[in-house]
């Protein structure tokens, strides 16, 4: 039985019920091209998409990879029947997942071995070449039991790119994953990241998105056993006209696990729109377990606007707790009389509300070079408004 055939029935086993998380194939054909009227297509700007959606072609070489390694881990480029793709139990949820997984021509197998525990992080730089043509990627990142590691993924320069991630974390293992979407104004990126962590294991996803004309992040996790842990952290920033979507699925299918979500963003300029999609299913057998969701979206401008969807869908009444929380809103009149009362100038409190806003999410990156980097994006990203609006921030 091939790896396709045990999770084909693995699927019809174990189905999810889950209005947010449709039924998941491999086939393209089983996926209709989106309509927009569709509940998880209902907010993205499909005319953006350059097709990747429909029929255009995947074949494209419009991004190079970089890796930069410490000792223990490996990577190297495989084959589309290669064990190692579908290891995470990710199945395609919408079509453009599916073509890429049927049309990548490029897919990396990234391991870090067992119980090796990393002294610095793994690097992986995805630089855009050409926006013009449609490219497809696939990464398999597999981490031993018990090894500790961090792994930051950097996506930047000009391209239309949809990939597939997949994450396998072992037994007792702890890993960190930062995704950083850097690009020009002009990218388009599609991104499907599917997490399996195992029994007793600790999971961190970081996930900031700067730049792009459209990046639309599916991020899914489940648990391969119980005493599993998933973090997922987001920070985000829209200006005019850009469009900045991230979609959740956290899947309790063991006991005595737990899931923590919290995203922060920041909009700004005409048309600037945020989507935040949060969905828990806590399952029938996740008895035991803890979750919590929560998203804050600030608005600096009119003409800004985000939605932000936080759900839970509860199987059982044998939880330890379960919540969300979701708020959109401007500046905190208190806080910025708090600071003026204190002789800080206007612009300068504005940008102290927003650096706090964000801080304590930066923070919890612990990874010093890249924190002092956001500090400075943020920084970047207030001075824009300055220069579209002629406003202070």
């Amino acid at each position: 039985m091939t790896v396709l055939d045990s999770i084909k029935d693995s699927l019809e086993l174990d189905k999810v019920d889950s209005h947010l998380h449709p039924e998941g194939s491999f086939s393209v054909e089983d996926h209709p091209v989106p309509t927009g009227r569709e509940e998880i297509w209902r907010f993205t700007p499909l005319r953006r998409l350059r097709g990747l959606h429909d029929g255009a072609p995947l074949d494209g070489d419009g991004v190079e990879t970089k890796a930069e390694l410490p000792a223990g881990v490996t990577i190297e480029r495989i084959g589309a029947a290669d064990a190692r793709r579908g290891s995470s139990g990710f199945v395609p949820t919408d079509r453009i997942a599916a073509r890429v997984w049927n049309d990548a021509s490029t897919i990396w197998a990234i391991d870090v071995a067992a119980e090796a525990v990393l002294d610095a992080p793994t690097y992986l730089t995805v630089t855009g070449t050409e926006a013009g043509v449609a490219t497809a990627t696939h990464v398999v990142l597999s981490v031993g039991a018990h090894a500790r590691a961090t792994v930051v993924f950097r996506f930047e320069g000009s391209a239309t790119l949809a990939d597939d991630v997949e994450i396998v974390v072992g037994d007792g293992a702890q890993l960190t994953v930062v995704s950083i979407d850097d690009w020009a104004d002009d990218a388009v990126h599609i991104g499907h990241r599917h997490i399996r962590v195992g029994r007793d294991a600790t999971f961190k996803h970081v996930d900031i998105t700067f730049g792009g004309d459209l990046v639309r992040n599916d991020t899914t996790a489940e648990y391969a056993g119980p005493g599993g842990e998933v973090e997922m952290l987001g920070l985000y920033f829209a200006d005019a006209g850009q469009h900045i979507e991230h979609r959740l699925f956290v899947d309790h299918t063991a006991p005595r696990t737990k899931s923590h979500v919290v995203y922060k963003g920041a909009l700004q300029g005409d048309g600037a729109h945020a989507v935040w999609i949060g969905n828990v299913l806590i399952r029938k057998v996740a008895e035991g377990i803890e979750t919590y969701e929560e998203n804050r979206n600030l608005i600096l401008t009119d003409g800004a606007f985000a939605d932000s969807v936080p759900n839970l869908e509860i199987e059982t009444g044998e939880i330890e707790g379960a919540g969300h929380a979701s708020a959109t809103g401007r500046f905190d009149d208190e806080q910025l009389f708090y600071l003026r009362s204190r002789g800080i100038a206007e612009a300068d409190a504005r940008r102290l509300v927003v650096h706090g806003f964000f801080n304590d999410l930066i923070r919890q990156i612990d990874i010093p070079e890249l924190e002092e980097r956001l500090a400075a994006t943020v920084e970047a990203e207030l001075d824009k408004n300055v220069s579209q609006t002629g406003e202070s921030a």
